[in-house]
């Protein structure tokens, strides 16, 4: 299995809209006023599939062997997994991590540092300079006044250890309370902000708005939405919404996302079958050029959820994942797993020593608990929140 470094090198030999859209967001960030077409131009071809790249890379510590890999393959982007201990923890990562950047595996550009920091089961930054956040169910409580004050206090955070990106809010509605045990990905877990596309688009926009104001980009996920499925991507293959349509109302609060500035957007891994019954959410043009550039406008970053360990893409090679998405419309592909940067690849490369991301525990049932649902505002975090994707 061919990786996909070499293999989108390739398809993709010159300069793309996502390097460029990417470029443009970093723009602020660059020590040289240079117009992103300028930037590119300065990129060679490895650096440039690197700047729509996002690859894992443990928070608790990035080894030789991953700060390797980041420089050989000029990896543009992290994603900061795995659970640390506080903002000076965290700190010292990414101080590691930017210390690879330079002319010869960026281009002399930073990077995108992301997290996954929604709150309750999934957040992956903790400890001393760390709040710890409620789940999305008990933040819809609150007016988006309040929300929008917490989430801007959580995003200086977030920027204070060198985060600037977070792969949160969820967009995704749940359609009820009823529903919501039945629904592995989010409602399970209380990653919902409520139960009506109206509540949920208000809360998205106030937690935003936060994120924004504390100096860290928001991404919006996981297009056109996974809350009418019972089935996880991460550990669940053939996972289908038959619900959701293309001008569905449970569209709102990514469309009002878009319409309010919001730069990323992520999309799902699931089929929607009454969108586009042959490709799932990352492979689907339909989704992404169709629904989200074409309806909604949007002319941010369209970010994967995980191609590398979700059991969905299981049928397909890491080759075929990247080329699929591209091809397809996606912008930044995301790639928790180290190791798929550098397998079986014909450019030589160091091995990872150990495993690159843990081993994914078993999914919620399918249908209602055995025990009762989580609290809505609880410290007990269970070991299958490491299984949660972004």
């Amino acid at each position: 299995m061919r990786a996909m470094v070499p293999v989108v090198s390739r398809r993709f030999g010159r300069p793309a809209a996502s390097g460029a859209l990417a470029l443009a967001l970093v723009a602020r960030f660059s020590p040289v006023a240079l117009t992103p077409a300028q930037q590119l131009a300065r990129l060679t071809l490895y650096q440039r599939i690197g700047k729509v790249l996002m690859m894992g890379v443990p928070a608790t510590g990035a080894n030789a062997t991953t700060l390797n890999t980041l420089t050989r393959f000029h990896v543009g982007n992290v994603f900061l997994s795995r659970r640390n201990g506080g903002t000076a923890a965290t700190h010292a990562v990414v101080a590691r991590v930017n210390a690879t950047v330079g002319q010869q595996s960026t281009g002399g550009l930073p990077r995108f540092i992301a997290t996954d920091q929604e709150g309750g089961y999934v957040q992956v930054l903790n400890g001393p300079g760390f709040t710890d956040m409620p789940t999305a169910l008990h933040q819809g409580t609150w007016s988006t006044a309040y929300l929008q004050a917490q989430a801007a206090k959580w995003a200086r955070q977030l920027r204070s250890a060198g985060v600037n990106v977070n792969l949160a809010p969820v967009g995704d509605t749940v359609p009820s309370a009823a529903f919501a045990p039945y629904n592995s990905p989010i409602g399970y877990w209380h990653r919902e902000f409520g139960y009506t596309s109206e509540h949920v688009a208000a809360d998205v926009d106030a937690f935003t708005r936060g994120m924004k104001a504390g100096g860290v980009a928001p991404v919006v996920k996981h297009f056109p939405g996974l809350g009418r499925v019972t089935k996880n991507t991460d550990t669940s293959g053939n996972v289908k919404d038959t619900i959701t349509t293309r001008y569905s109302a449970y569209r709102r609060p990514f469309a009002r996302a878009a319409n309010h500035g919001t730069r990323w957007i992520m999309v799902s891994n699931a089929y929607y079958t009454r969108i586009d019954l042959r490709h799932i959410g990352t492979f689907s043009p339909v989704i992404m050029k169709t629904m989200l550039r074409h309806d909604l406008a949007f002319k941010g970053i369209v970010i994967s959820d995980d191609l590398c360990n979700a059991r969905q893409l299981s049928p397909w090679s890491y080759a075929t994942r990247a080329k699929t998405f591209f091809t397809a419309g996606g912008t930044m592909l995301l790639c928790v797993n180290p190791a798929a940067c550098c397998a079986s690849t014909r450019r030589p490369c160091p091995r990872c020593t150990g495993p690159c991301w843990p081993k994914r525990s078993a999914a919620p049932p399918s249908g209602p608990p055995s025990t009762p649902r989580p609290w809505r505002y609880s410290t007990r975090r269970p070991a299958t929140r490491r299984a949660l994707s972004p």
